[in-house]
């Protein structure tokens, strides 16, 4: 014990430098201007005040950037759940030519940095007069390499027996997967679910090329954005808008961290 002290000394700084950050947004979204720009600054606010939270909410249209992310978010989430895991499936279970080529392409496209495909995505969205639109916001991250390979590890650990006596039943390779092989992976699936809720809630890039109107600005496009102008000093309704940002992604993620650590163990995903 003596001799792992260093152990949590390195821990504990750990935990300060993360947190510390996070905890200064969350105070100084309760400061007020002036507050803020003491010298020296100060931790705690002295007067608190929900000030900045109530001129966010009503003059930056703030829940209608709420509502786009959820929608986007939610959609893309349930997409990826559901394609991802279809094609994770077969290329586990399923006997067909082309196979082997078809998952070393996927594991390709996993070493293909986003924005090399970025141009010809936006044009291709574009030219289909999905520019400005869910649809343009959501399509493209339906299904990711990433998730058709988190699917296809752990449906390959589940024994084939299981299918052989849904057929020896009468079911449909359809029903086997979705009566039989589905409910089977649900650490794989929460996995897969909170990993991309995360990431489609917190994308900025692709949202700020594509929603060209405030009506489907997501949250991070709309924090970016009302931090320049006339609202680049005000620093406690940019803090108030980064708590609502970050809040209910940092609530989801400690809500069901066990899954994720569990899902990705399983598959074996190092």
């Amino acid at each position: 014990m003596r001799r792992t002290w260093w152990v949590y000394v390195i821990a504990v700084l750990g935990l300060v430098a993360v947190a510390a950050p996070f905890l200064w947004m969350f105070l100084g979204s309760f400061k007020t201007q002036g507050e803020l720009l003491r010298v020296p600054p100060t931790w705690l606010p002295e007067a608190p005040t929900t000030q900045n939270y109530d001129d966010l909410f009503a003059k930056a249209n703030f829940p209608r950037y709420f509502l786009n992310s959820t929608i986007v978010a939610l959609a893309v989430t349930a997409g990826n759940l559901i394609f991802c895991s279809m094609v994770g499936y077969a290329l586990a279970k399923l006997n067909f030519h082309g196979r082997t080529a078809l998952f070393v392409l996927v594991l390709g496209t996993l070493m293909v940095p986003g924005v090399v495909t970025f141009v010809p995505l936006f044009v291709l969205v574009t030219n289909a007069g999905l520019a400005n639109t869910y649809p343009g916001l959501i399509l493209p991250f339906l299904v990711s390499p990433f998730g058709v390979f988190l699917m296809r590890q752990f449906f390959q650990g589940l024994p084939d027996d299981l299918m052989d006596a849904g057929r020896v039943d009468g079911s449909s390779e359809l029903g086997i997967f979705a009566r039989i092989m589905l409910p089977l992976t649900r650490p794989a699936l929460a996995t897969l679910g909170i990993l991309t809720f995360l990431g489609s809630w917190n994308n900025f890039l692709w949202p700020l090329v594509v929603a060209q109107t405030e009506e489907k600005y997501t949250l991070p496009v709309a924090l970016a954005l009302y931090s320049t102008g006339q609202n680049a000093q005000n620093f406690g309704l940019l803090m108030a808008g980064a708590v609502v940002v970050v809040v209910p992604v940092l609530v989801i993620f400690l809500a069901f961290q066990r899954h994720v650590t569990k899902g990705i163990a399983i598959t074996g995903i190092k």
